[in-house]
């Protein structure tokens, strides 16, 4: 399997990622008898099968590179891609927020290119399941291609459908969407959800979060939040630490809710109505 963390050396059939000078790196698949080539020169794939990750290996003319395996966060960034994808660092908070784990059964809507596919596919491991719709057809054709490439592809059930039409499954753990109108979809979700199940999406504009917080406080929704995260990287030189002169920033706002079931307490007060009110 491609993603494999778990060898100390190179293998055939192994992502792979050349780290060279001014960290310009190229990701590969290793096959035996192949050769990769670069404007610093040609590397035999034999050459690199066999040794040791972090071992630095050299092109035909002398140019220096680092055999690396590439993380999640590499794979994701290099993804190929026709519409914008989600970054690392949303892609993370968005796991651990909704707690996304091994063996779980997870959903999203809105597939594009299949980044956040590769993460919950990851995040599941071999005994999970992510179920992923998608209406473009040309958006969940490389989506395919992606999670093949990564050996992730059988963790994932396609499907090719326009979303507002509900969804064939029930007692998901989780939900992440990537649509631009997610408030038209918030009872489809709910009803796809299992109780007390998380949900997510990934909003550009304020006039869309608006939309979106009414519709889940209409459809059994609380413990809503809102927030975005900003990225800025500073330059690893002992002498000279300072920010880098570009940050990653807004990229969207990110939604976390989970679905409740209403309920009447002694007083005939509906306990839902206590929890829309504690979060207004």
């Amino acid at each position: 399997m491609p993603l494999n963390h778990s060898s100390a050396a190179a293998r055939d059939g192994d992502l792979a990622q050349l780290v060279g000078l001014r960290h310009k790196h190229f990701i590969l698949t290793l096959q035996a008898g192949a050769k990769f080539e670069t404007h610093r020169g040609i590397l035999q794939h034999d050459d690199l099968i066999g040794k040791p990750w972090g071992t630095q290996v050299f092109s035909h003319i002398g140019a220096p590179f680092y055999l690396l395996q590439p993380s999640l966060a590499d794979l994701i960034n290099e993804l190929p891609r026709t519409t914008q994808i989600l970054y690392p660092k949303d892609i993370g908070f968005i796991l651990i927020t909704m707690g996304i784990g091994p063996g779980q059964t997870v959903m999203e809507a809105g597939t594009g290119s299949g980044s956040m596919t590769t993460a919950l596919a990851f995040a599941v491991g071999p005994q999970g399941r992510v179920i992923s719709y998608e209406v473009k057809p040309d958006a969940q054709n490389l989506a395919r291609k992606n999670l093949s490439r990564f050996g992730l592809d059988s963790r994932v059930d396609f499907k090719l459908r326009d979303i507002g039409q509900g969804f064939d499954e029930t007692g998901v753990d989780a939900f992440f969407l990537d649509v631009p109108n997610p408030y038209d979809y918030i009872e489809q979700i709910r009803a796809a959800l299992k109780p007390g199940g998380y949900m997510s999406c990934l909003i550009p504009t304020f006039n869309q979060v608006e939309k979106t917080l009414m519709s889940l406080r209409q459809n059994g929704f609380a413990f809503v939040e809102v927030c975005e995260l900003l990225l800025r990287y500073y330059k690893p030189e002992p002498t000279r630490i300072r920010p880098t002169d570009r940050m990653v920033a807004h990229t969207g706002f990110l939604m976390f809710a989970r679905r409740i079931e209403p309920g009447k307490d002694p007083r005939g007060k509906a306990l839902s109505e206590e929890v829309g009110t504690e979060q207004a």
